[in-house]
């Protein structure tokens, strides 16, 4: 059976389908501006940052959060950092706040601070998408780093209480990225946010993130950018954890051993491979079902039987194997996948 599926049409469609509506942003954004009033005027002199996947352009739906920081004025600031004040009574102060200004429009609204390591959580009770269970937020409190390159960020699990980061530049990069590509960037994050999601989530969304602005700078086609992502991210975490792109803060932690974060970036890569040597060769079903393995849901999985038992008595004919990559042709079994789903 023909298909008139290619690869192109096949992610464009999958992309859509997790694409975030205009509806959910803008009410997020709404709330994000709310939260970000708060913040300042519980700090005066203070300023405001976004990053998170609103500010970096590549949220899904369904829309469960935003994030948000507030920068404290250096004189406001003096008092706090390692060795100093923790950053506990300016979480507090952010809840307190915001409590006062939204505790009216949003009747349901929580706030946690106690045990939170890094930021104030707001819980507003609410979602922005339709049949999910709520949206929160995420303020952190952060002071100027005293060098004037990057911030310091409450860290309640360490001694010092402070780590060092750059959010504001790694959010001036992404949208680098965004614009340099002509949005693929955008576009293929969200695709792999999916394959992580569907594959036992072996990586944080930052380390995706700052594993693509090293080797997606330009525009190109969503397998392609795919392909290259799949390639450079296996063999960076091969070498070993992927570093800050901003250069500040330490190496980004995996969810997983790093030796089974490889494996399923190389099972992908294979895959994805496969994928365009198929279609190349004329197969779009064995194309689509390969797809399909990395990005299940997505794609939706295709029979590639009658194409596989075309080919191969022309591949036995022509002298080469019956066997294709990954063991995808006919009476072959395909080898268990590297990750587990």
């Amino acid at each position: 059976m023909a298909s008139n599926n290619s690869l192109a049409s096949l992610l464009d469609e999958g992309r859509r389908k997790i694409q975030v509506t205009a509806e959910e942003l803008d009410e997020a954004r709404r709330r994000r501006r709310l939260l970000a009033a708060s913040a300042r005027r519980a700090f005066p002199g203070s300023t405001t940052y976004y990053n998170g996947s609103v500010a970096h352009g590549d949220a899904n739906t369904p829309l469960t959060d935003v994030d948000l920081g507030v920068v404290l004025s250096k004189t406001d600031a003096k008092p706090y950092g390692p060795g100093k004040k923790s950053a506990l009574s300016l979480m507090e102060k952010v809840r307190d706040v915001v409590h006062e200004d939204l505790d009216d429009e949003f009747p349901k609204l929580t706030i946690e601070v106690a045990g939170r390591r890094r930021a104030v959580l707001v819980r507003f009770g609410d979602p922005v998408t339709y049949g999910q269970p709520d949206f929160t937020a995420d303020i952190m409190t952060a002071i100027p780093h005293p060098s004037g390159c990057g911030l310091y960020i409450p860290n309640t699990k360490i001694a010092d209480q402070w780590d060092r980061a750059d959010p504001v530049t790694h959010t001036r990069m992404v949208l680098e990225a965004i614009a340099d590509t002509k949005v693929a960037f955008a576009r293929t994050v969200r695709l792999l946010k999916h394959w992580n999601a569907k594959h036992s989530k072996p990586m944080c969304s930052w380390n995706i993130k700052a594993l693509a602005l090293g080797c997606l700078d330009q525009p190109m086609p969503l397998i392609d950018a795919l392909q290259m992502f799949f390639i450079y991210a296996a063999d960076e975490l091969d070498k070993g954890p992927t570093p800050d792109p901003a250069g500040v803060a330490g190496a980004i932690p995996l969810n997983m051993p790093r030796r089974e974060v490889h494996k399923r970036l190389c099972t992908a890569r294979d895959y994805i491979d496969l994928a365009i040597e198929h279609e190349m060769d004329g197969r779009p079903l064995s194309a689509q079902h390969a797809l399909h393995q990395v990005l299940p849901d997505l794609i939706p999985d295709a029979d590639p039987t009658e194409e596989e038992a075309a080919r191969l008595p022309m591949a036995v004919g022509a002298g080469g194997t019956a066997a294709s990559g990954l063991g995808l042709a006919v009476g072959l079994v395909t080898p268990t996948r590297a990750w587990g789903i």
